[in-house]
């Protein structure tokens, strides 16, 4: 028996869902334009999608799970569960109106034409803040509807605000914070899901291991109970004698947000020496 993942076959999602699957250690070749190929050394088969079809694979049970933004999710509104975040793929469904044109809130979008792929995400947002505006749907190029007279504003996702500067237009309302999302069919077999379970362990252990750093310091003896309290660690820091008398090496891991903050305080209370080794997995 094999899981069956749908991800997509270009856009902003493709490749990073590769590499998670690969980081995972599942050995996968893909070729050149195939549609469907397994892995190696994982039961696991792929589907290369369209991302807007994936959540309807899913529901149909053409698929057990897929990859696609948070986005596409609630936009087609199919019968799946979300399982998990993956971290990549960010960017935001924002509103957005030539940079020329006053804006204070959102009842100025009352009477506007506006332009975006989001039909369902954007009717939603307008009916939640009692906007009446005129939706038109379309697919692709939403930037360029204002300059062309089709729409007065848009509706699109924006990553890092470029393409709306080059298009002569500002963001103004943030509807939707995204990232990618694995999801699944709501029947999966006992089978499949313990198949499930298994690659998620792999994929809690990848970021488990991208939000810690193992780091490494000398110190003296009389400041061990200091850095000690400084470096909890997963449970508490391992601390080994130096051939240096009064001397231990202290090795822990440490939260990448709280990084900075810890280095600090481990350099006031004496640290020596430190290193900072980037974790590959990381199970807890």
């Amino acid at each position: 028996m094999k899981l069956k993942i749908a991800i997509q076959k270009s856009g902003r999602l493709s490749e990073d869902s590769l590499r998670l699957l690969k980081e995972c250690g599942i050995d996968i070749n893909n070729g050149l334009n195939k549609l469907k190929t397994e892995a190696f050394n994982f039961p696991l088969e792929i589907y290369f999608l369209r991302d807007d079809d994936i959540p309807q694979y899913i529901e149909d049970g053409v698929a057990d799970i897929g990859i696609v933004g948070e986005n596409v999710l609630l936009e087609k509104n199919k019968q799946v569960k979300s399982v998990d975040k993956l971290g990549f793929g960010k960017c935001r469904l924002s509103l957005a109106i030539p940079k020329d044109k006053y804006y204070k809130s959102v009842r100025d979008l009352n009477g506007l034409r506006i332009a975006t792929s989001y039909s369902n995400i954007l009717s939603k947002f307008l009916k939640q803040n009692k906007v009446k505006a005129e939706i038109h749907e379309i697919s692709g190029s939403v930037e360029i509807a204002p300059s062309i007279g089709l729409a007065d504003a848009i509706c699109d996702l924006v990553s890092s605000g470029s393409t709306l500067l080059s298009n002569g237009l500002k963001e103004v309302e943030v509807i939707l914070k995204s990232e990618s999302v694995l999801i699944a069919n709501k029947k999966l077999s006992k089978e499949k899901t313990e198949l499930l379970n298994k690659l998620l362990f792999r994929i809690k252990a990848l970021r488990s291991a991208k939000n810690n750093k193992y780091i490494l310091l000398n110190a003296p003896n009389n400041k061990l109970d200091a850095i000690c309290k400084i470096l909890p660690g997963m449970k508490s820091p391992t601390i080994l004698p130096l051939a240096d008398k009064g001397w231990s090496s202290v090795h822990s891991v440490v939260e990448e947000n709280q990084f900075w903050d810890i280095i600090e305080k481990l350099k006031a209370n004496g640290a020596q020496g430190i290193l900072v080794v980037p974790i590959e997995k990381m199970i807890l």
